[in-house]
């Protein structure tokens, strides 16, 4: 339970912040952790677009580094409305977004990012989504589509899945269940934190997506990456304090909502040029590229697609959440 106390001193912290500055008639704040990477460039479009649409009368203001809230407290921040906006990933606190964890289950089949935008769409309007959500006080605006994660990591590089057996690995969500399966020691460490724990030998491997071994620089110190594992992805929304949203003019909510689109479009765009320094990047630093045999991914399916699935989906169902019918809409969405 976040105390008063220090949502006090996060509100202090922004007025601070914004003491001097001549302010817009209406001002955002918006929390993220990290530094400015592909992974935000659709905030950074949305912020810019929004400023323009309204003449400067309406402006979101990024705040990076976690200055405003740690990653893991970036929903709570939203539910006492000590910021207006943040991004937050389902999987650093599962029980707290139950619903959007279904598009974190390992091999859901998405091979694109706007497979994984339409996904996310479709699982963010669902009542029971909505309803979840708004038990934080959070509208979903927009997803923070990523491709599929691999892993990046020390020591002998692994050439089957019996590699993985004891190995530590940083990995949330579904994907880390689905390394459970095979033997791995996922941990849920931050991505923040993630580069000092494969430094220190806290964990031996990090599953990213690539802007994130690169902005991280998990790649940096590690001798080898899995091309082809491709386990799942996660799910890391883009939310609003209801409150916030319901304060706006008419207007502004159009201004704010029209300009989703094109600032999802600007991130697609954005993340293409991850590719372009990636293979380079690998090259510079030596790293040993793993190429899975087809054999083995299809034990890696076997072993946690079906089994995470059926246990995700009673787990909800016990808990009250439509967990078959959401998942029934992952089916439908990437059928369609």
């Amino acid at each position: 339970m976040i105390r008063f106390s220090w949502k006090t001193a996060v509100i202090a912290g922004v007025a601070l912040t914004f003491a001097g500055e001549a302010m817009a008639d209406t001002t955002w704040n918006a929390s993220l952790w990290g530094k400015r990477r592909a992974f935000t460039e659709h905030m950074e479009k949305l912020s810019e677009l929004v400023n323009e649409k309204s003449g400067g009368k309406f402006q979101i203001k990024l705040h990076y580094g976690a200055a405003l809230s740690k990653n893991r407290e970036n929903l709570d921040g939203i539910s006492i409305g000590a910021f207006e906006m943040a991004q937050f990933c389902a999987g650093y606190h599962r029980d707290k977004n139950p619903t959007i964890t279904v598009l974190e289950l390992p091999f859901l089949g998405v091979t694109t990012l706007e497979q994984e935008i339409k996904l996310s769409n479709a699982i963010y309007s669902h009542p029971a989504t909505q309803k979840d959500l708004a038990r934080w006080n959070a509208k979903l605006l927009m997803p923070s589509p990523m491709p599929q994660y691999n892993v990046a990591g020390t020591g002998t590089p692994p050439t089957s899945l019996s590699d993985f057996d004891g190995m530590r690995i940083r990995a949330t969500g579904g994907i880390g269940q689905a390394f459970k399966k095979v033997g791995a020691v996922p941990t849920s460490v931050t991505s923040s934190e993630a580069y000092n724990a494969l430094e220190s030998g806290v964990v031996d491997s990090v599953a990213f997506a690539p802007h994130a071994h690169l902005a991280f620089r998990t790649i940096d110190i590690a001798k080898w990456w899995t091309t082809n594992l491709n386990p799942g992805t996660v799910n890391c929304p883009i939310v609003a304090n209801i409150d916030s949203f319901e304060s706006l003019s008419d207007e502004e909510k159009d201004i704010l909502m029209s300009s989703i689109p094109e600032a999802l479009e600007h991130y697609l765009a954005k993340y293409g040029e991850v590719y372009e320094k990636w293979g380079p990047v690998l090259e510079k630093n030596g790293i040993k590229k793993v190429d899975f045999p087809q054999s083995e991914i299809d034990a890696f399916r076997k072993a946690a697609a079906a089994p995470g699935r059926d246990a995700w989906i009673k787990d909800m169902e016990a808990k009250g959440v439509p967990g078959q019918e959401l998942y029934d809409l992952v089916v439908k969405t990437l059928n369609e």
